[in-house]
C-alpha cells in the first residue's frame, strides 16, 4: 500500500478528508497504528514526572487521539452514508478494539489522579471542561475496585458489539424489506417521478416491478399518497417487521447488561445513570413530563382519527389512517401535495431558503466549493463564512436516497472545531430524498423542507462553535438540549418572509401565492394529536426499558407485551397508531 492518507492530517482546506484518495484498507490499516499512537500520549501524560499542570494534563488530554478521530470520524460517518459488506464485517472487528481502548483511558488510576490534582484555570470554560471530564471518568469506572472495573470493561465491550451489530441488522432488514409492487394499479397516487424512480430501484436489484425502500420512521411517508389500500397495507406491515427476529435477543441483551452497569455505577436504573447527565436532572422528572402530554395526545389523536373515519366512511386500520388524514388536510386547506411540491426544488429550498435564512439572521454566507470534492456522488461542499469574511468552516450536503445509507437524517462531524489546535469543523447534513431518474431536482414535501431546515439548525451548531476545546464544541452538549437550535431554526421554513424567497414554482418562477403559503402555515398545525401521540410513544417505550432494574430486566422475554405495558401506564393507548420507532428498529 502506498502512504496512507488517515495518518496525517489532510492538507486540504479545513483538514477536509481528502475522499478521492481514502480506502476502506486505508482506515483498516490505520486503526493499530491510532491506538497505538493514543496508548503512547495517553501514558507519557500519566507518568509525567513534573507536577500536573493545565497544559501538561488537561490540555495534553484534549489533543491526544488525533489519528484516531481521523480514521473513525470518516469510518463510521461512511457507514452510516455508504455501507458495504466488507465495511460492516471490519467495522465489527474494529469496534471491541475501541471500547477496550477507551475504558482503559478512562480506568487509568495515574491518568485520574493527575486529573484531580491538576490545578484549574479561573475562567469558566476551563471549569466546565473540568468538571465534565472527572465526570466522565468516574462514569467510566474510575472509582470501582479491580474486579469493578474488569466487569465494566466487560460490558462495555459487549455493548459496542451489540450496538454495531444491531445497526447494521436494521440496515439490513431494512433493504431487505423493500416493497415489490408487481402491478401498477397498487401505484395509484404516487407521482411520476416517484414511479419511475420505484422501477429504477427495482431495475437495480434486479428485479421486475416497482421496488419502494423502507424509511425510519413507522409509518411511510407514501403511505399518506398511495390510493390502493392494500398498497398502503404492504408498506406499513413491511416498516413494522425490521428487526423483530434479527435484534430481538440483542435488543434483551443490551437492556440486560445496560441495567447492571448502571448498578455497578451506583444507579438503580440505566434511565438514571444517562439523565444524570441531562438537563432534565432525573429520569422522574423525564417520565413526568411525557406521562403529563401522553393523555391530551391520545385524545386529540383520537379526535383526529374519528374525523378521517368519517371522511373514508370506514373503520380505518393502522395502515390507512395517515392515508385518510392527508385526505382531510386537503380537503379543509385545499392543499395538493404534488403540486404544492412543485414550488419546493431541493437546491432552491436550500440555496435560497436556508442558506439565506441563516445569511439575514446571522450574517454568514455559503458558497459551493465546486474544488473540493465529498465522499460519494451527489455530495456537495460548501464553505461556510462570517459577514467579515473570516472561514468558519465546511458544510457538506448529501441528500440523495441509496440503497447503502441507513434511514433517516442527521448532523454529524468529521473534523471537530478547536481553538487549541486552531481548528474550524467540517459537518455534513444528510437526507434519504429519492431524486428522479431523470437528473431532474428532486421536490420536496412539506416535512422535508422542515427537515432540511431542522438538520442546518444542527450543522449552525457545529459551525458557529467557537470554544477552546473540542470535548465541549459544538453538539456536543446535553442529548436533551442538543435538539434546541435544530428546533429553534426550523422554525423558519414557512415564515413569510423567507418562503417567498425560496418557493417559486418550478416550471414558471411563479413566487408561491399568499393564500397557498397561508394554507400551509395553518395545514401545519394540523394532524398534531397523531404525531406528537406517535413521538411519546417512543419515547415512553424507551424510557420504560431504561428504567428496569436488573432482575426486572432479566424477567421481560416478549417485546411486544413490554411495549404495550409501558403505553398502557402512561395513558397512551390510541387505536390502530403505533409508535414512530418500534424497539427493534429504534
Amino acid at each position: 500500500m502506498t502512504s496512507n492518507p488517515l495518518l496525517t492530517p489532510s492538507a486540504l482546506p479545513y483538514e477536509l478528508p481528502d475522499f478521492r484518495e481514502i480506502r476502506l484498507e486505508h482506515a483498516v490499516a490505520a486503526i493499530d497504528t491510532a491506538l497505538e499512537e493514543q496508548r503512547a500520549e495517553i501514558t507519557a501524560i500519566a507518568t509525567n514526572g513534573d507536577a500536573p499542570t493545565w497544559e501538561n494534563t488537561v490540555e495534553a488530554l484534549e489533543t491526544s487521539g488525533a489519528t484516531l478521530d481521523r480514521v473513525t470520524s470518516w469510518l463510521f460517518n461512511l457507514q452510516g452514508t455508504d455501507s458495504t459488506e466488507e465495511m460492516d464485517a471490519a467495522i465489527s472487528r474494529i469496534v471491541p478494539q475501541l471500547s477496550a481502548h477507551s475504558d482503559a483511558i478512562y480506568q487509568n488510576e495515574a491518568l485520574y489522579q493527575r486529573l484531580l490534582d491538576v490545578p484549574v484555570p479561573d475562567d469558566a470554560e476551563s471549569a466546565r471542561l473540568h468538571d465534565l471530564l472527572v465526570r466522565r471518568f468516574t462514569r467510566r469506572g474510575a472509582d470501582l475496585d479491580a474486579a469493578g472495573k474488569q466487569r465494566l470493561a466487560e460490558i462495555n465491550q459487549r455493548l459496542s458489539t451489540l450496538s454495531e451489530s444491531f445497526g447494521r441488522q436494521l440496515l439490513a432488514d431494512t433493504r431487505d424489506l423493500a416493497v415489490l409492487f408487481d402491478d401498477p394499479a397498487h401505484l395509484a397516487g404516487l407521482s411520476q417521478a416517484r414511479i419511475d424512480a420505484a422501477r429504477a430501484a427495482a431495475e437495480a436489484a434486479g428485479q421486475e416491478g416497482w421496488l419502494i425502500p423502507i424509511e425510519l420512521p413507522t409509518v411511510q411517508s407514501d403511505q399518506l399518497i398511495l390510493e390502493h389500500p392494500a398498497a398502503r397495507a404492504r408498506l406499513y406491515e413491511a416498516s413494522q417487521r425490521r428487526g423483530v427476529d434479527s435484534n430481538r435477543d440483542n435488543l434483551l441483551e443490551q437492556v440486560r447488561l445496560r441495567a447492571e452497569r448502571a448498578r455497578l455505577l451506583g444507579f438503580d436504573t440505566h434511565a438514571d445513570y444517562v439523565i444524570a447527565e441531562e438537563t432534565a436532572g432525573t429520569a422522574d422528572a423525564a417520565r413526568q413530563l411525557l406521562f403529563d402530554l401522553a393523555p391530551a395526545a391520545a385524545a386529540n389523536a383520537d379526535a383526529e382519527r374519528k374525523l378521517a373515519g368519517e371522511l373514508a366512511d370506514t373503520e380505518l386500520s393502522a395502515a390507512d389512517w395517515p392515508y385518510w388524514q392527508s385526505q382531510v388536510r386537503e380537503r379543509d386547506y385545499s392543499l395538493d401535495e404534488e403540486e404544492l411540491s412543485r414550488y419546493f426544488p431541493l437546491r432552491q429550498v436550500l440555496v435560497d431558503g436556508v442558506f439565506h435564512a441563516a445569511h439575514l439572521l446571522y450574517g454568514i454566507t455559503v458558497e459551493a466549493r465546486e474544488d473540493l470534492h465529498g465522499y460519494s456522488a451527489g455530495v456537495d461542499v460548501w464553505e461556510v463564512r462570517d459577514a467579515d469574511g473570516t472561514g468558519l468552516g465546511l458544510l457538506l450536503t448529501d441528500y440523495q436516497a441509496r440503497p447503502s445509507k441507513r434511514g433517516g437524517a442527521w448532523m454529524s462531524s468529521f473534523v471537530g472545531q478547536s481553538g487549541l489546535q486552531q481548528r474550524r469543523p467540517v459537518v455534513v447534513n444528510v437526507m434519504s430524498i429519492t431524486h428522479p431518474v431523470d437528473g431532474s431536482e428532486p421536490l420536496l414535501t412539506i416535512d422535508q423542507v422542515t427537515t432540511l431546515f431542522h438538520e442546518f439548525g444542527h450543522a449552525l451548531h457545529g459551525l458557529l462553535s467557537d470554544v477552546r476545546y473540542p470535548t465541549l464544541a459544538g453538539t456536543n452538549v446535553p442529548r436533551d438540549w442538543v435538539e434546541f437550535p435544530s428546533q429553534i431554526n426550523e422554525n423558519w421554513a414557512f415564515d413569510p418572509d423567507i418562503a417567498r424567497h425560496y418557493a417559486r414554482h418550478v416550471d414558471t418562477g411563479e413566487v408561491i401565492p399568499q393564500e397557498l403559503l397561508d394554507a400551509v402555515i395553518d395545514a401545519r398545525q394540523f394532524g398534531q394529536g397523531f404525531a406528537t401521540s406517535e413521538y411519546l410513544a417512543a419515547a415512553i417505550i424507551d424510557l420504560a426499558w431504561h428504567s428496569l432494574t436488573p432482575e426486572q430486566a432479566a424477567a421481560v422475554t416478549s417485546i411486544s407485551e413490554f411495549e404495550q405495558a409501558a403505553l398502557e401506564e402512561a395513558g397512551l393507548v390510541v387505536d390502530e397508531l403505533a409508535p414512530r420507532y418500534r424497539s427493534t428498529y429504534f
